[in-house]
C-alpha cells in the first residue's frame, strides 16, 4: 500500500465537547474519556479550559483533571486559556501546550472573554512571549472567522487583518474556527487562501461545527486546501455556551471515516472511536449527534484506508 497523506485529528470532546453539557461530568469520567481516546490513537487532546468556574462550571475541575492524566511523551495535552491568569494556571497544572481564542468580532469576544478583540490580541502577545520563555507550545485560534451570531457576516479582510497581527509573535499554530457552523466549502477555501497570504509559514488548523450540516464538507475543503490538522469531537458533542444555538462539533467518528475512505491516514482506530461514542452516550444519558455510531463502520479495512 502506498504511503497516504497524514491528517492530524485534534480531539476536543473533553473541552469543547463537554463545556455545553447540562450535566457536569465527574472528573474521573473525563479522565476515562481521555484515556479511551489515547487508546484509540489520539495524540493531541484539548483536555480542558482554564477559565473562571462561574463562567464555565463544566471546566471547574481543570487542575484536578490534569492530575489524573497519564504522563506520556507521545501525547500532548492542550489547555485553553483566555488571559494571563488562565495561562499561569495552565502551566502550573502541567499542560503541554496552550491555545488562546481571539474572536474576530468585538461583540462576541466581549461575550466570550469579557474584553474587546484588540484587548485579546494584546493579551495574546504577552502570553505568546511568556510561552516562548517557558518552553510551552502556544497556538492562537481566530474564532467566529466565518460568521458571528451577534454581528452577522464577517469580512475576510477582517480575519486577514487580525491574522496578520497575531502571527507577528510567531505562534506554533494558527487555527480558523467556524464557531457557530455557518461556513460553506467555497468560503473555507477562500479564507484559507486569504490567511495564508499574511501568515505564510505558520501551520494552519481548522475547527468546524456542524450546526447547519456543512461541517464535514468544510473539513474536507480545508484538507483539499492543504490544511493538515483538524479539530473534532468524539460523538460530535459540544458547542460554545456563549453563542446561541452553536451546537455540534464535527464528529471524530464521521470525520475519520471520511478521511480514511478518501485515502488519508489519521493513525486512529475508527472502531474504537465508535465504541467510545457509545460509552459517552451512556455516561451523558443522551444520544450523540455522530452518524457512525448509528450506521456502523462499513465492512472492509476502512479504519486502515482503501486499497
Amino acid at each position: 500500500m502506498l504511503n497516504r497523506p497524514h491528517i492530524e485529528v485534534v480531539e476536543v470532546s473533553p473541552r469543547d465537547g463537554l463545556q455545553s453539557e447540562a450535566e457536569v461530568l465527574p472528573t474521573e469520567q473525563k479522565a476515562a474519556l481521555i484515556a479511551r481516546a489515547i487508546d484509540a490513537g489520539v495524540r493531541r487532546i484539548e483536555v480542558t479550559s482554564f477559565v473562571h468556574p462561574k463562567r464555565v462550571p463544566q471546566m471547574a475541575d481543570a487542575e484536578a483533571l490534569m492530575k489524573l492524566l497519564p504522563q506520556r511523551e507521545d501525547v500532548s495535552y492542550i489547555g485553553l486559556v483566555l488571559n494571563q491568569r488562565g495561562y499561569d494556571r495552565a502551566v502550573a497544572a502541567g499542560v503541554d501546550e496552550i491555545t488562546m481564542p481571539v474572536v474576530v468580532t468585538d461583540t462576541y469576544n466581549q461575550r466570550n472573554q469579557g474584553v474587546p478583540t484588540q484587548q485579546s490580541v494584546d493579551d495574546w502577545f504577552a502570553i505568546a512571549e511568556q510561552a516562548k520563555r517557558d518552553g510551552i507550545r502556544a497556538g492562537v485560534t481566530l474564532s467566529a472567522a466565518f460568521g458571528c451570531p451577534f454581528e452577522g457576516e464577517v469580512a475576510p479582510t477582517r480575519v486577514q487583518d487580525i491574522a496578520r497581527r497575531v502571527v507577528a509573535v510567531e505562534p506554533d499554530e494558527l487555527a480558523l474556527a467556524d464557531s457557530i457552523g455557518v461556513a460553506a466549502p467555497a468560503e473555507v477555501s477562500r479564507l484559507i487562501e486569504a490567511v495564508r497570504d499574511v501568515a505564510s509559514g505558520t501551520p494552519l488548523r481548522c475547527h468546524f461545527h456542524n450546526t447547519r450540516n456543512t461541517g464535514l464538507a468544510n473539513a474536507f475543503a480545508a484538507v483539499e486546501a492543504g490544511v493538515r490538522a483538524l479539530d473534532a469531537s468524539i460523538g460530535g458533542i459540544g458547542g460554545c455556551p456563549f453563542a446561541p444555538a452553536a451546537t455540534g462539533n464535527i464528529p471524530t467518528d464521521d470525520l475519520v471515516y471520511l478521511l480514511h475512505r478518501s485515502g488519508f491516514d489519521t493513525g486512529l482506530d475508527l472502531d474504537q472511536i465508535i465504541r467510545i461514542s457509545g460509552w459517552l452516550a451512556d455516561v451523558l444519558h443522551h444520544d450523540v449527534p455522530a452518524m457512525l455510531p448509528k450506521a456502523g463502520n462499513f465492512p472492509g479495512e476502512v479504519a486502515s484506508g482503501p486499497h
